[in-house]
């Protein structure tokens, strides 16, 4: 009798050490994978301002919050799980969603720098606007979003998923549950400072004690408008990049090159990063620009 309980306390000893030994390699592939989304986080932080400007300010703060709302709750009510279940279930799937993904990516990119460059109708602008209501339009923005958003958390989570692929399912759903909670309030909480900062530039140029205090609020108030229009650009470029490597690295070929790349700048670090990054933003703008001549081939329902 003895012994058989002294089996189980040793059982039960090694579970609590195997269970620790899983908790304390939790923070490890916590920061291992929140290294390799860098790139799809500084895209999401990057394109989500430009969806604020032009409403009501007052209004900001609150429906950044519900896009960072719903963005939480994609992530952890339908892509973790989503992950969990294809990584087990259907592995094979896992790419090609991604590079579904990763194609729409780009199409939204081309989209974004053939909007900068090619002349648009400003009056026709204006007058589409006027006809809805700021309420219309805010679920407009929301709504839209919320739909790229969606894309990037799903490569956010199927990227912490390959990560921890090999681990125990305690350390996978630990760490998609940290990955989803962690950036979530790293973007939003950036996009809500960064929406609000000429807000706050104007309180400190209006009720700063000392004239330092007021002069760099008036810097940032100047500041801001510059300041996003230059954020809007590299969200673009940053949605290219990540959309043209998912692409890359889904085709074999276009893989190899990439680390031909890295390869041959193997000596310059920094060069071989900024030549990848290049090539696959160069390569998802090419995608865009295919995807949409073929939208533009598909019939569409005349409105009666």
């Amino acid at each position: 009798m003895s012994s058989g309980l002294l089996a189980l306390l040793d059982d039960v000893a090694a579970l609590v050490k195997v269970t620790a030994a899983s908790l304390d390699d939790i923070p490890a592939q916590v920061a291992k994978t929140s290294g390799k989304v860098s790139g799809i986080v500084i895209d999401d932080a990057a394109v989500t301002p430009k969806y604020v400007v032009g409403l009501d300010p007052s209004r900001e703060l609150s429906i950044i919050y519900n896009i960072g709302k719903r963005s939480l709750m994609n992530k952890l009510v339908f892509l973790a799980p989503a992950a969990l279940l294809l990584g087990t279930f259907a592995p094979w799937l896992i790419k090609p969603l991604l590079m579904i993904g990763g194609a729409y990516l780009c199409y939204e990119g081309y989209e974004k720098v053939h909007a900068m460059v090619s002349p648009h109708d400003a009056a026709a602008d204006e007058a589409a606007m006027e006809t809805i209501t700021p309420e219309e339009l805010e679920k407009i923005r929301t709504d839209s979003a919320v739909k790229t958003d969606f894309i990037l958390s799903a490569e956010i989570i199927a990227i912490t998923y390959a990560t921890v692929a090999d681990k125990d399912m305690t350390t996978q759903v630990m760490v998609l549950i940290s990955i989803a909670i962690g950036i979530t309030v790293a973007v939003y909480g950036f996009v809500g400072l960064v929406v609000k900062a000429d807000d706050i530039g104007l309180y400190m140029a209006q009720k700063g004690r000392a004239a330092l205090t007021r002069k760099a609020g008036r810097g940032l108030v100047k500041a801001m408008p510059g300041f996003l229009k230059i954020l809007g650009i590299i969200g673009t470029a940053a949605m290219l990049w990540v959309g043209g490597e998912i692409i890359a690295h889904g085709v074999p070929l276009l893989h190899h090159g990439l680390e031909s790349i890295a390869g041959y700048l193997a000596a310059m670090p920094a060069a071989a990063w900024i030549a990848k990054a290049a090539t696959c933003a160069v390569g998802g703008l090419v995608v865009g620009f295919i995807i949409e001549k073929i939208i533009a081939l598909m019939p569409r329902k005349k409105l009666v």
